[in-house]
């Protein structure tokens, strides 16, 4: 009984050896191998340079919207300051100051207020003077981004008088 179960071993080694002969190896030089193994150091280093570009790219540019943005609100913010200083001038009865200063304290710093008024001196077409019109204007000054800024508007207010 023994005899037979090692002809049977032998006759299933030699089966397979059978089979791993009939069964070509592939060869391949080690360099081919490494080839598709993976990637190599210098592909990974090119990879993560051009991430790191892009990343400081994109930095940049949220930057400059953060600052366009901060620049576009603080130039909101002293449209409105002179706009309303306009409403209450021209609702307040009377001449205007001929000239006043007041600073307003914002969100972004000091604006500084300069109002100078005098009267117009328009003339009809035939050569009259109008009275009770007088010319105002309004200058903003404030420092933005560490540079002098300002905005001007003028406007004229009539009283009769």
């Amino acid at each position: 009984m023994r005899r037979g179960n090692s002809e049977r071993t032998l006759s299933l080694k030699s089966s397979s050896v059978e089979a791993l002969k009939r069964h070509k190896a592939n060869r391949c030089n080690c360099s081919t191998f490494h080839r598709f193994n993976g990637f190599a150091l210098y592909e990974v280093l090119i990879g993560v340079a051009i991430f790191a570009v892009g990343v400081l790219a994109l930095g940049r540019a949220v930057e400059n919207c953060l600052n366009a943005s901060t620049l576009s609100a603080e130039e909101d913010r002293v449209r409105q300051i002179l706009s309303n200083r306009m409403a209450e001038i021209q609702a307040t009865p009377g001449f205007p100051d001929t000239a006043k200063e007041f600073n307003v304290d914002t969100g972004y710093g000091i604006v500084k207020l300069i109002q100078k008024s005098a009267p117009a001196g328009l003339a009809e077409a035939d050569g009259g003077q109008l009275g009770g019109i007088n010319l105002v204007i309004l200058t903003a000054q404030w420092a933005g981004g560490g540079v002098s800024q300002s905005k001007q508007i003028e406007f004229y207010v009539y009283r009769p008088g």
